[in-house]
């Protein structure tokens, strides 16, 4: 038996809805996504993630906030709701007694690929995020062991990929020392 998509016209309406059941959705041109749990290792690479962020944060005296994938960004086509999501304290202030959806662009975001999430993540989400400006993207490949950094450039990204030993370069933690190998040991 398949199931009929839920159709979603209005932000209102997605952020009211509840099918009764604790699952999590992502809209995607007006249809809801159900986004299933992640593998242990997509949660394990996403916790060690976080924990990195805070740490850095706490050593350079960055006013910013790692948050896990309950706070979602509008993009100008729908809200999305990434992995990771690093805010600065007066976006934190803005969701604090409201729907953590983001208005403006968050400084990094990353999502961790999932085999029903190649598509989605490499090429919707990177489109979507530059529009919006967000200037540091990361893509974290577990399916292929490598990580994209999408930096903002003139509108547009520029990509590269680290792998193994490679330090990962970013602009928002310019001095955070990370490389891949790191985030798959996770």
């Amino acid at each position: 038996m398949t199931k009929t998509p839920t159709k979603i016209s209005t932000l209102e309406e997605y952020i009211n809805f509840d099918d009764g059941t604790d699952k999590r959705y992502e809209l995607e041109d007006g249809v809801l996504l159900e986004m299933p749990p992640g593998t242990g290792k997509h949660e394990a690479i996403i916790t060690s993630l976080l924990v990195r962020f805070f740490l850095e944060i706490q050593r350079v005296g960055l006013l910013l906030q790692p948050r896990p994938n309950g706070t979602e960004v509008l993009t100008n086509k729908q809200p999305r709701r990434p992995d990771i999501c690093v805010i600065t304290n007066q976006q934190a202030q803005s969701i604090e007694s409201t729907s953590a959806i983001l208005k403006t662009a968050p400084p990094l975001l990353v999502e961790v690929v999932s085999p029903e999430s190649v598509d989605r993540d490499y090429n919707q989400k990177t489109s979507e995020y530059a529009a919006i400006g967000v200037v540091d993207y990361w893509i974290v490949d577990p399916l292929k062991n490598k990580m994209t950094v999408c930096l903002l450039d003139n509108g547009s990204y520029k990509q590269t990929v680290f792998t193994g030993n490679q330090q990962i370069i970013s602009q928002t933690f310019v001095e955070l020392t990370l490389t891949a190998q790191q985030v798959f040991s996770a």
